[in-house]
């Protein structure tokens, strides 16, 4: 069988097949953001002549590989990251198709998570084989800028020159959607049918992307798995972060043209140091601190779900939902959660609560009379910060009454490192992929197998039809139906209803 080639506005692209998909890595889709262009939007790529081999991924962006500082045995489980080389030059996608002729397919644009820090669509998490070949799509990764690198307000302080600087990485990601809008149909996939997802930090950038006016068009239905963002960083928080990265520099705004001169490694370190200053009492309203997209009136109006969902994608039915035990993979494993106690738990929880800290402790508890001091703070925090604001999303969207909304749960627990991981956050990834043989974090129970096909069926129906399964009705503040995700599997309505009401008083 010979390798599959196809024809794109670039050049032509000779890739690789496993028996049932055609599969094409590192594609380049915007120009290397190099030199003079680092800080600026993308440019498109030089076209090249012959036939250019696309069998491996490409670079990562610049990152920390343990930005979040896990211990080894998480490091162990979490192959989030890839493992191809660091650079600038990181611009490129990935495309896994199940075929190259006949019916077009729907397309699974997969933005990947971290925190718009670290992170890569070279995963093994997010290899697109399985899905499309199983349920008939057309899946597609990618790399873009992370950090300060994609990032970086200086609009504000540093003067035209670095126009675009607070939003490059997300230029980067429309830029990689109009090369699926030009080119994917040579893959076999449909430009008019393309359906955006993501987890954590990759469920923000669907959310950023909802209100992206030059997004517009390019997507037609989106996904937020665990990865709310209702509102991002404004003008003033961006500035504030680029002043401190330009200190820690030893640069004034005057001379942020240096910048484009440092050693990448250089802006590593001082956005590592940067990131030190952002406590863990800002984790609901991480957002806006650090290195996230800025709002910068024009490219990045507002928002993007805030004070209402955006209207440039009103039309764009949503799905959103959340894992159960989130935040056991951050604060699980941290001392002061390990060694937790009833006593504690109101000074524990006071940097996240504040005045509300006695009043959530108090519903949480007459809602959970059982659960350990542990759970109650992994439960409160989860809400707090991923939870709460997937439904805020999924009102405001429902708010615009121009397409469905459905939210999901996902509560299936993982049973290694003697179960204390729960129902953690980014687990629902390898089930939504059906890549369970490579995620050792899932185990090795063959009963968690249907669960996987089940969430891979259900993405791909709702990127085909815009509904993910028969009997999962749409997302209502009436009936608040909710599918939840476990071996048991079912529509619940309102699941933690009383823990939610306690974050409306």
């Amino acid at each position: 069988m010979s390798d599959p080639v196809v024809e794109t506005r670039s050049g032509r692209l000779r890739g690789a097949s496993n028996g049932r998909v055609k599969i094409f890595k590192g594609i380049p889709y915007a120009g290397p953001p190099v030199g003079a262009l680092r800080f600026k939007p993308p440019v498109p790529v030089k076209p090249w002549t012959g036939v250019r081999d696309a069998p491996a991924y490409g670079n990562r962006a610049i990152q920390d590989d343990n930005v979040f500082a896990l211990p080894v045995d998480l490091l162990e489980l979490f192959t989030l990251g890839g493992t191809e080389p660091k650079s600038e030059d990181c611009l490129t996608l990935n495309v896994w198709s199940s075929g190259l002729e006949g019916t077009k397919r729907p397309v699974l644009f997969w933005c990947h998570g971290g925190a718009f820090i670290t992170g890569s669509g070279s995963s093994p998490w997010s290899d697109g084989a399985n899905l499309a070949g199983a349920e008939d799509v057309v899946v597609v990764s990618f790399n873009h800028r992370l950090g300060a690198l994609g990032y970086l307000h200086l609009e504000d302080i540093a003067g035209e020159g670095f126009d675009g600087a607070g939003t490059a990485g997300m230029l980067d990601i429309v830029a990689a959607l109009e090369w699926v809008r030009d080119n994917i149909a040579a893959f076999g996939g449909d430009p008019s049918n393309v359906t955006i997802f993501g987890e954590s930090g990759g469920g923000a950038k669907v959310s950023v992307l909802m209100a992206l006016p030059a997004a517009q068009g390019l997507f037609h239905k989106a996904i937020i798995q665990s990865g709310p963002a209702v509102q991002m960083a404004n003008r003033a928080d961006g500035t504030n972060t680029a002043r401190q990265m330009l200190e820690q520099l030893g640069l004034t705004p005057a001379r942020a043209g240096v910048l484009r001169d440092l050693p990448a490694a250089k802006i590593l370190e001082a956005q590592a140091v940067v990131l030190a200053g952002v406590s863990r009492a800002a984790f609901a309203d991480r957002r806006r601190f650090g290195f996230n997209p800025v709002i910068d009136g024009a490219r990045f109006p507002g928002g993007p779900f805030a004070p209402e969902a955006p209207a440039v994608s009103a039309d764009v039915p949503l799905m959103i939902g959340t894992n159960m035990h989130e935040m056991t993979l951050f604060l699980g494993h941290l001392p002061w959660m390990v060694e937790l106690t009833d006593a504690g738990l109101a000074k524990a929880m006071q940097p996240y609560l504040g005045g509300r800290t006695s009043a959530i402790i108090a519903a949480y508890r007459q809602a959970q009379p059982k659960a350990s001091a542990q759970q109650l703070a992994i439960a409160i925090v989860t809400d707090q910060g991923i939870r709460m604001p997937s439904l805020v999303i999924a009102e405001r969207k429902l708010a615009q009454k121009a397409a469905d909304v459905f939210v999901y749960l996902f509560a299936w627990e993982t049973p290694v490192l003697g179960g204390r991981l729960g129902s953690c956050h980014t687990l629902e990834i390898p089930f939504v992929f059906d890549n369970l043989e490579t995620a050792a974090l899932t185990g090795g129970d063959p009963a968690r197998r249907p669960l996987a096909k089940t969430m891979s069926q259900a993405w791909a129906s709702f990127a085909r039809t815009g509904t993910p399964m028969p009997g999962w009705p749409a997302y209502s503040t009436g009936t608040r139906a909710t599918m939840i995700f476990d071996t048991k599997g079912g529509v619940e309505n309102d699941p933690g209803g009383a823990e939610r009401r306690a974050w409306e008083g």
